[in-house]
């Protein structure tokens, strides 16, 4: 039997390992952490239509019964020969596979760097994946001094579309995730007012601009085109802004209980990241370096080793569902070919 190895459990990895495992292939799936689901366990819901993420995140799961998985796992090195690969880890450990598909995925801009937004410095400054965690808990949405907040302020774009941060490119999912948290938290707290403060509004997807017109004339959330400049805390523990409106060519101040920052999507580059290790190109943007975007998306260039999801650059969970069947089936059409490739694994690796 062939073997793939996956590297990255992940919504990427999951499905690929899900998809290689019904086409009679072993799967090992290495994960880094002690769970499976990579940051779809951060989720409360998705959008657009705000299915609740567990649901989905059970469905993955459930696909993978005759999946390997090796977890708390770091590879150190992964070697080429003339069966696949061999990839040693942590702790002496070490399997081969007849081919690899890294599906390690992005990390999260970290918005301490902007200390003019004032996040780790004033209380009621939070990121917008923390938000997401507080309504994982079903509890009321208070403040650090446990006032329920009556003015609340999104501010898009953290960390993304900036040079000085280095990341030039657009996250993608952001302006969305904006909106769904907006009506959440407009949900939650009716009297509330809710303004998100956007570059521009970026809603690409299939029902995402629909979306954007519940916010408006369901529930009453104000978009206003602006730039923040910086932040101050008022001894009460709100929070004071100074933003410039974009479209009036005005400076604005405004005072809000809760402040939420939208951070970005970047490339992963810590001492652990397959790129690296590998000898990979990395693009322009600092993601992998396809071998050719429209022809062939998931080939890193080197014969056997595949990619898929974050990996490449920012994308949703329905985009990287997509990429992980097509990837599957061309992984499957690689190791039907090639004859040489006996009794080893498939094994995804994914983060």
């Amino acid at each position: 039997m062939k073997s793939v190895a996956i590297i990255g459990g992940g919504v990427a990895g999951l499905e690929a390992a899900s998809r290689l495992s019904r086409h009679g292939f072993a799967v090992t799936i290495i994960e880094k952490t002690d769970k499976l689901g990579g940051r779809l366990n951060q989720w409360h819901a998705l959008f657009p239509a705000r299915r609740p993420a567990k649901q989905l995140l059970e469905k993955l799961n459930s696909g993978i019964n005759n999946v390997n998985v090796v977890y708390n796992a770091i590879v150190s090195k992964i070697e080429k020969n003339d069966d696949g690969f061999a990839i040693q880890m942590d702790r002496n450990r070490m399997i081969t596979a007849n081919a690899v598909l890294l599906t390690t995925g992005f990390d999260i801009f970290d918005a301490s760097r902007k200390e003019e937004y004032g996040y780790g410095i004033y209380d009621n400054v939070i990121t917008s994946v923390e938000l997401e965690k507080a309504f994982k808990t079903g509890k009321p949405l208070k403040t650090v001094q446990g006032k329920v907040p009556r003015r609340i302020g999104f501010i898009h774009c953290v960390g993304s579309r900036d040079e000085k941060a280095g990341n030039l490119h657009c996250s993608k999912v952001c302006c969305v995730t904006a909106v769904k948290q907006a009506i959440e938290v407009k949900e939650m707290n009716p009297e509330a007012e809710v303004f998100l403060f956007y570059m521009d509004l970026r809603m690409f997807g299939r029902h995402y601009e629909e979306l954007y017109r519940e916010a408006q004339q369901k529930y009453g959330i104000q978009f206003i085109r602006a730039r923040l400049s910086e932040a101050f805390e008022n001894p009460d523990g709100s929070l004071q802004i100074r933003i410039e409106d974009t479209l009036l060519a005005k400076p604005l101040k405004m005072t809000l209980d809760l402040l939420v920052l939208m951070v970005g999507i970047q490339p992963y580059k810590k001492p652990d990241d397959m790129i690296n290790l590998l000898g990979l190109t990395r693009d322009t943007d600092g993601f992998l370096l396809q071998e050719d975007q429209y022809i062939l998306p998931f080939s890193t260039g080197k014969s056997g080793l595949y990619c898929a999801g974050g990996i490449t650059g920012p994308k949703s969970i329905e985009e990287t569902l997509t990429e992980a069947r097509a990837v599957a089936a061309e992984i499957s059409t690689f190791l039907g070919d090639s004859v040489s490739y006996s009794g080893s694994e498939l094994v995804v690796i994914g983060l």
